[in-house]
């Protein structure tokens, strides 16, 4: 689904309208960057958890070269997906 079929999809269920659902979940994404930049994680029952994590620096391979290189170490964000969603779809 589209951006624009998703807001339509959830107008249509929740009897709001686009532009209420747009702006519900541009403050829900919001939200989710703010709380996983400030404590590490953040959770949408459900569905799943954002999780900051943080990466070692390692050695890596150049694929074209062949050459082994230093990847840096980095901070990342990984999305764990829940129990109920998984069982849901599967």
């Amino acid at each position: 689904m589209t951006k624009s079929e998703t807001l339509q999809a959830l107008a249509d269920k929740l009897g709001m309208t686009r532009k209420q659902v747009s702006e519900m979940l541009d403050a829900l994404v919001a939200l989710a960057y703010s709380e996983t930049k400030k404590s590490g994680e953040f959770t949408i029952p459900g569905l799943g958890k954002l999780q900051k994590k943080h990466r070692e620096a390692r050695m890596g391979r150049n694929p074209a070269t062949g050459e082994q290189i230093q990847i840096p170490a980095k901070t990342v964000v990984k999305f764990r997906v829940a129990k109920a969603a998984k069982d849901s779809i599967l």
